[in-house]
Protein backbone atom coordinates (compact mmCIF):
# COMPACT_ATOMS: atom_id res chain seq x y z
CA UNK A 1 0.00 0.00 0.00
CA UNK A 2 1.41 2.99 -0.97
CA UNK A 3 0.31 6.60 0.34
CA UNK A 4 0.73 10.24 -0.76
CA UNK A 5 -1.12 13.23 -0.19
CA UNK A 6 0.00 17.10 -0.59
CA UNK A 7 -3.52 19.29 -0.94
CA UNK A 8 -3.49 22.39 -2.78
CA UNK A 9 -3.42 24.16 0.07
CA UNK A 10 -0.02 23.15 1.18
CA UNK A 11 1.48 24.04 -2.19
CA UNK A 12 0.13 27.56 -0.84
CA UNK A 13 2.03 26.57 2.57
CA UNK A 14 5.08 26.45 1.10
CA UNK A 15 5.30 29.59 -1.21
CA UNK A 16 3.54 31.58 1.96
CA UNK A 17 6.63 29.47 4.04
CA UNK A 18 9.23 30.62 1.33
CA UNK A 19 8.13 34.52 1.24
CA UNK A 20 8.08 34.60 5.26
CA UNK A 21 10.93 32.94 6.04
CA UNK A 22 12.69 36.30 5.69
CA UNK A 23 10.88 38.07 8.76
CA UNK A 24 11.71 35.38 11.32
CA UNK A 25 15.24 35.10 13.72
CA UNK A 26 14.40 31.33 14.62
CA UNK A 27 12.50 28.48 13.33
CA UNK A 28 10.68 25.86 15.88
CA UNK A 29 10.52 23.11 13.69
CA UNK A 30 8.05 20.26 15.75
CA UNK A 31 8.75 16.22 15.00
CA UNK A 32 6.90 13.22 16.21
CA UNK A 33 8.60 11.82 18.89
CA UNK A 34 7.27 8.63 17.84
CA UNK A 35 8.61 8.93 14.35
CA UNK A 36 11.16 11.63 14.81
CA UNK A 37 12.54 11.08 11.24
CA UNK A 38 9.58 10.07 8.99
CA UNK A 39 7.72 12.96 10.77
CA UNK A 40 10.21 15.99 9.68
CA UNK A 41 9.75 17.69 6.26
CA UNK A 42 12.59 17.33 3.88
CA UNK A 43 11.80 20.20 2.13
CA UNK A 44 12.50 22.81 5.03
CA UNK A 45 16.34 21.77 4.42
CA UNK A 46 15.87 23.87 1.36
CA UNK A 47 13.19 26.61 2.42
CA UNK A 48 14.58 27.53 5.62
CA UNK A 49 18.32 28.34 4.12
CA UNK A 50 20.34 29.12 6.93
CA UNK A 51 18.26 30.41 9.97
CA UNK A 52 18.84 29.10 13.27
CA UNK A 53 16.16 25.79 14.10
CA UNK A 54 14.89 24.38 17.42
CA UNK A 55 13.59 20.93 16.98
CA UNK A 56 11.30 19.88 19.38
CA UNK A 57 10.10 16.13 19.91
CA UNK A 58 6.61 16.42 20.52
CA UNK A 59 3.99 13.75 21.94
CA UNK A 60 7.25 12.75 23.87
CA UNK A 61 4.52 11.19 26.42
CA UNK A 62 3.33 8.89 23.44
CA UNK A 63 7.04 7.76 22.79
CA UNK A 64 9.09 4.96 24.24
CA UNK A 65 11.52 7.26 26.55
CA UNK A 66 14.33 4.51 25.71
CA UNK A 67 14.33 5.56 22.18
CA UNK A 68 13.72 9.58 22.81
CA UNK A 69 16.47 9.85 24.50
CA UNK A 70 18.79 8.05 21.74
CA UNK A 71 17.18 10.30 19.66
CA UNK A 72 17.95 13.14 21.48
CA UNK A 73 21.68 12.45 21.49
CA UNK A 74 21.93 11.64 17.63
CA UNK A 75 19.94 14.97 16.78
CA UNK A 76 21.92 17.39 19.30
CA UNK A 77 25.00 16.60 16.75
CA UNK A 78 23.38 18.96 14.71
CA UNK A 79 21.05 21.34 15.75
CA UNK A 80 19.52 21.99 19.33
CA UNK A 81 16.44 19.44 20.04
CA UNK A 82 14.58 18.59 23.07
CA UNK A 83 11.90 16.72 23.91
CA UNK A 84 8.31 18.05 24.97
CA UNK A 85 4.54 16.91 25.39
CA UNK A 86 2.10 19.85 24.36
CA UNK A 87 -0.46 17.85 26.18
CA UNK A 88 1.28 17.40 29.33
CA UNK A 89 3.23 20.56 29.57
CA UNK A 90 6.71 18.22 29.52
CA UNK A 91 9.63 20.55 28.62
CA UNK A 92 8.04 23.58 27.50
CA UNK A 93 9.40 25.67 29.98
CA UNK A 94 12.62 24.99 28.24
CA UNK A 95 11.72 26.53 25.00
CA UNK A 96 11.81 30.20 25.75
CA UNK A 97 15.56 29.95 27.26
CA UNK A 98 16.55 27.99 24.29
CA UNK A 99 15.48 30.87 21.94
CA UNK A 100 16.47 33.32 23.34
CA UNK A 101 20.09 31.66 23.71
CA UNK A 102 19.96 31.24 19.82
CA UNK A 103 19.58 34.59 18.62
CA UNK A 104 21.68 35.88 21.17
CA UNK A 105 25.13 36.21 18.52
CA UNK A 106 22.09 37.99 16.24
CA UNK A 107 21.62 40.38 18.50
CA UNK A 108 25.13 41.50 19.28
CA UNK A 109 25.75 41.34 15.51
CA UNK A 110 22.94 44.00 15.05
CA UNK A 111 24.13 46.42 18.60
CA UNK A 112 27.43 46.68 16.84
CA UNK A 113 25.50 48.69 14.44
CA UNK A 114 23.42 50.15 16.93
CA UNK A 115 20.54 48.52 16.32
CA UNK A 116 18.79 47.47 18.98
CA UNK A 117 16.15 44.43 18.43
CA UNK A 118 12.83 44.39 20.39
CA UNK A 119 11.33 41.05 20.09
CA UNK A 120 11.92 37.73 18.76
CA UNK A 121 10.34 36.76 15.72
CA UNK A 122 9.88 33.03 15.73
CA UNK A 123 8.20 30.74 12.76
CA UNK A 124 6.66 27.47 14.26
CA UNK A 125 6.72 24.74 11.03
CA UNK A 126 5.46 20.97 11.09
CA UNK A 127 3.51 18.17 9.67
CA UNK A 128 -0.18 18.57 10.02
CA UNK A 129 -1.87 17.31 13.15
CA UNK A 130 1.64 17.63 15.08
CA UNK A 131 0.48 19.67 18.26
CA UNK A 132 1.86 23.29 16.69
CA UNK A 133 -1.55 24.71 18.51
CA UNK A 134 -1.26 23.29 21.57
CA UNK A 135 2.29 24.16 22.10
CA UNK A 136 0.89 27.55 21.47
CA UNK A 137 -1.79 27.43 23.97
CA UNK A 138 0.76 25.62 26.23
CA UNK A 139 3.34 28.91 25.32
CA UNK A 140 0.76 31.96 25.59
CA UNK A 141 -1.29 29.76 29.22
CA UNK A 142 -4.73 30.21 27.01
CA UNK A 143 -6.03 28.94 24.23
CA UNK A 144 -4.56 31.18 21.83
CA UNK A 145 -4.99 28.67 18.67
CA UNK A 146 -7.76 26.57 17.53
CA UNK A 147 -7.29 23.07 18.30
CA UNK A 148 -8.22 19.36 16.50
CA UNK A 149 -7.05 16.28 16.98
CA UNK A 150 -7.36 15.68 12.97
CA UNK A 151 -5.06 17.70 10.18
CA UNK A 152 -6.03 20.84 8.60
CA UNK A 153 -7.34 22.31 11.11
CA UNK A 154 -4.99 24.94 11.25
CA UNK A 155 -5.17 26.85 8.03
CA UNK A 156 -4.35 30.44 7.90
CA UNK A 157 -0.70 32.12 8.69
CA UNK A 158 -0.90 34.58 11.89
CA UNK A 159 1.16 35.96 14.80
CA UNK A 160 0.87 34.91 18.33
CA UNK A 161 2.38 36.79 21.59
CA UNK A 162 4.04 33.52 23.57
CA UNK A 163 6.27 36.01 25.43
CA UNK A 164 7.48 39.74 26.42
CA UNK A 165 10.03 39.48 23.91
CA UNK A 166 8.91 36.52 21.85
CA UNK A 167 6.22 36.61 18.63
CA UNK A 168 5.51 33.64 17.01
CA UNK A 169 4.36 33.24 13.28
CA UNK A 170 2.12 29.80 12.94
CA UNK A 171 1.67 27.88 9.55
CA UNK A 172 0.03 25.24 8.84
CA UNK A 173 0.39 22.04 9.26
CA UNK A 174 2.60 20.80 5.61
CA UNK A 175 3.80 17.48 4.43
CA UNK A 176 5.69 16.75 1.04
CA UNK A 177 5.09 16.14 -2.78
CA UNK A 178 6.50 11.94 -2.90
CA UNK A 179 7.01 9.78 -0.07
CA UNK A 180 10.20 8.23 -1.10
CA UNK A 181 10.05 5.51 1.23
CA UNK A 182 6.55 3.70 1.38
CA UNK A 183 6.98 3.09 5.34
CA UNK A 184 7.51 7.01 5.60
CA UNK A 185 3.71 7.50 4.60
CA UNK A 186 2.42 4.48 6.30
CA UNK A 187 3.67 5.51 9.70
CA UNK A 188 2.18 9.11 8.80
CA UNK A 189 -0.75 7.93 7.89
CA UNK A 190 -0.85 5.73 11.26
CA UNK A 191 -0.51 8.25 14.02
CA UNK A 192 -2.87 10.65 11.84
CA UNK A 193 -0.97 13.41 9.87
CA UNK A 194 -2.93 12.11 6.95
CA UNK A 195 -6.83 12.49 6.37
CA UNK A 196 -7.89 9.34 7.08
CA UNK A 197 -10.34 9.21 4.23
CA UNK A 198 -7.47 8.97 1.58
CA UNK A 199 -5.99 5.53 2.16
CA UNK A 200 -7.48 2.09 3.03
CA UNK A 201 -7.77 2.26 7.15
CA UNK A 202 -8.25 -1.72 7.47
CA UNK A 203 -5.07 -2.30 5.47
CA UNK A 204 -2.70 0.47 6.99
CA UNK A 205 -4.28 -1.19 10.15
CA UNK A 206 -3.33 -4.48 9.23
CA UNK A 207 0.39 -3.26 8.18
CA UNK A 208 0.63 -1.54 11.64
CA UNK A 209 -0.29 -4.65 13.63
CA UNK A 210 2.69 -6.92 12.02
CA UNK A 211 4.93 -4.03 12.60
CA UNK A 212 4.29 -4.65 16.07
CA UNK A 213 3.61 -7.98 16.17
CA UNK A 214 7.97 -8.01 14.88
CA UNK A 215 8.93 -4.89 16.39
CA UNK A 216 6.62 -4.52 20.11
CA UNK A 217 4.56 -7.20 20.65
CA UNK A 218 3.48 -5.50 23.60
CA UNK A 219 1.57 -3.09 22.39
CA UNK A 220 -1.09 -5.45 21.32
CA UNK A 221 -1.58 -7.74 24.69
CA UNK A 222 -4.95 -5.30 25.65
CA UNK A 223 -6.31 -7.19 22.15
CA UNK A 224 -4.74 -10.72 23.08
CA UNK A 225 -7.74 -13.34 23.80
CA UNK A 226 -7.86 -17.05 23.67
CA UNK A 227 -6.42 -17.02 20.28
CA UNK A 228 -3.02 -14.92 21.07
CA UNK A 229 -2.84 -14.12 17.45
CA UNK A 230 -4.06 -10.87 17.07
CA UNK A 231 -6.36 -9.76 13.76
CA UNK A 232 -8.93 -7.16 12.99
CA UNK A 233 -11.19 -9.88 13.08
CA UNK A 234 -10.14 -11.26 16.40
CA UNK A 235 -9.96 -7.70 17.82
CA UNK A 236 -13.47 -6.65 16.28
CA UNK A 237 -14.95 -9.91 18.14
CA UNK A 238 -13.17 -8.85 21.12
CA UNK A 239 -14.72 -5.34 20.74
CA UNK A 240 -18.00 -6.39 19.90
CA UNK A 241 -17.73 -5.48 16.23
CA UNK A 242 -20.34 -7.71 14.58
CA UNK A 243 -22.60 -7.06 11.63
CA UNK A 244 -25.38 -9.34 10.24
CA UNK A 245 -24.45 -13.04 10.30
CA UNK A 246 -22.32 -12.89 12.70
CA UNK A 247 -19.60 -11.35 10.36
CA UNK A 248 -17.25 -9.04 12.01
CA UNK A 249 -17.54 -5.04 11.05
CA UNK A 250 -13.66 -4.87 10.38
CA UNK A 251 -13.88 -1.18 9.30
CA UNK A 252 -14.65 -0.09 12.73
CA UNK A 253 -12.28 -2.20 14.19
CA UNK A 254 -9.71 -0.81 12.31
CA UNK A 255 -10.87 2.57 13.22
CA UNK A 256 -11.12 1.64 17.03
CA UNK A 257 -7.15 0.10 16.61
CA UNK A 258 -6.25 3.80 15.01
CA UNK A 259 -7.86 5.85 17.80
CA UNK A 260 -6.61 3.85 20.26
CA UNK A 261 -3.05 3.67 18.79
CA UNK A 262 -3.01 7.15 18.41
CA UNK A 263 -4.49 8.32 21.78
CA UNK A 264 -1.50 6.39 23.62
CA UNK A 265 -3.98 3.91 24.75
CA UNK A 266 -1.13 0.65 23.36
CA UNK A 267 1.38 2.11 25.45
CA UNK A 268 4.47 4.01 24.52
CA UNK A 269 5.28 3.26 20.97
CA UNK A 270 8.26 4.65 18.71
CA UNK A 271 8.25 3.76 14.71
CA UNK A 272 11.36 5.25 13.76
CA UNK A 273 14.95 3.93 14.86
CA UNK A 274 18.41 5.51 15.24
CA UNK A 275 20.51 4.35 12.78
CA UNK A 276 23.67 2.07 13.99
Amino acid sequence: MTIQWFPGHMAKARRLLTEQIKWVDVVLELADARIPVSSRNPMLLNLLGNKPRLVLLNKADLADPLWTSKWLSFLRTSTPVYAVSATTGVGIKQIIPELERMVLAKQARQAEKGIRQQMIKVMIVGIPNIGKSSLINQLTGGAQAKVGNKPGVTRGNQWVRIHDRVELLDTPGMLWPKFEEIDVGRKLAALGAIKDDVFDIEELSTWIMDWLKLHSPKALERYQGSDSEVTLDSLGRKRGCLIHGGRVDTLKAAQIFLRELRMGQLGPITMDYVPE
